[in-house]
């Protein structure tokens, strides 16, 4: 078995020597868009109040402020150490999973902030209102900064990504060939359809409160959080409930069997980015009010944010189980 696997690790160590250009390219695109980010991050670190408005939040809790930004610059950081894991040699030595998980984080956070931020801006080209509140409060940050890091963090995440999904096709390329009607049957069995329905029961909740605060409702806030809302709050809880949608559906694909005409990547993309923002973006909403920056959530909040993170466990729990049977079935077929 290890000699039939050989040759395919070899030609992939050979890819990765071997350079092209553009990997080049996007790794070297990966690691500068970090600069302004990490930065402003350290800027501030040190004292500085550049970007930083009079009256801001912020400068209310200066301790906080440190902790959550070292927290950030240190998670920026890892971008770059996955740059070089994924265009060096000894990158495809690396486990498995410890390289999937850094990478389906940074998927999850850097989804929904690709998707938001450019819907952000049209919404506000047309009419909306922008970053200042409807009740009138102070601006959390200037608006320059917003541009400068969510534009470094879209290309962070274009670079990335690409990389990763050379990456994979390398190493991991077999494991989603072919369409889902392809698939034995006896792969995915009952518990695993069991999952995927109730990922998708448990949605219910949390899709059902994203899509009455994208539509404009107020239950479930606080009077503050009611005021403060902008037109790009409106955005991410549409794109909140998008994501439900796109978790959900993938689970459901690979349990069930619909859509058989599909590749199997498509689901499998589908689980994978839709698990990851729900994972990632809810768990850092809500830890996000224990730095006294980010503000308080309510009950009916964390119980979506709850909800949103095991609809993500289950379906990227089905996605894991899912590869992992594929590649113990091929290894035995080539034992």
């Amino acid at each position: 078995m290890s000699q039939t696997l050989a040759p395919a690790l070899e030609t992939a160590q050979q890819r990765a020597v071997g350079l092209s250009r553009a990997r080049r390219a996007l790794r070297a695109v990966a690691i500068v868009s970090c600069v302004p980010y990490l930065s402003l991050k350290v800027a501030w670190i040190a004292g500085s109040r550049v970007g930083i408005p009079d009256g801001s939040s912020l400068l209310e809790h200066r301790a906080s402020m440190a902790v959550a930004n070292s927290v950030t610059v240190f998670m920026d950081a890892g971008v770059i150490v996955l740059a070089l894991v994924l265009t060096r040699p000894w990158g495809l030595r690396v486990p498995a999973w410890l390289l999937a998980l850094p990478a389906w984080v940074a998927t999850g956070l850097l989804a929904p902030i690709m998707a938001g931020f450019p819907l952000q801006l049209a919404v506000d080209a047309l009419g909306g209102t922008a970053d200042t509140p409807v009740g009138g409060g102070e601006p959390f940050l200037d608006a320059w900064v917003f541009g400068v890091v969510y534009s470094g963090f879209i290309v962070q995440g274009l670079a990335l990504g690409a990389l990763f999904v050379l990456y994979a096709r390398d190493r991991w390329g077999r494991l989603w060939e072919g369409r889902v009607w392809e698939l034995p049957v006896g792969v995915i069995g009952a518990a695993q359809r069991a999952v995927a329905v109730a990922a998708a029961v448990l949605a219910l909740l949390p899709l059902t409160a994203h899509l009455v605060w994208a539509c404009g409702g107020t239950v479930g806030l606080d009077e503050s959080q009611a005021a403060d809302r902008t037109s790009g709050f409106h955005v991410m809880e549409a794109l909140s409930a998008v994501f439900l949608a796109l978790a959900v559906t993938g689970g459901l694909l690979l349990a069930f069997r619909r859509g058989r005409a599909l590749p199997v990547r498509l689901p499998l993309a589908l689980a994978w980015v839709g698990s990851a923002a729900l994972v990632c973006w809810a768990g850092w909403l809500s830890l996000a009010p224990l730095t006294d920056v980010g503000g308080g959530t309510t009950p009916l909040m964390n119980l979506a944010y709850a909800g949103q993170m095991m609809v993500g466990i289950l379906v990227a729990c089905l996605g894991v189980h899912f590869l992992a049977e594929r590649s113990a079935s091929r290894k035995r077929r080539t034992a």
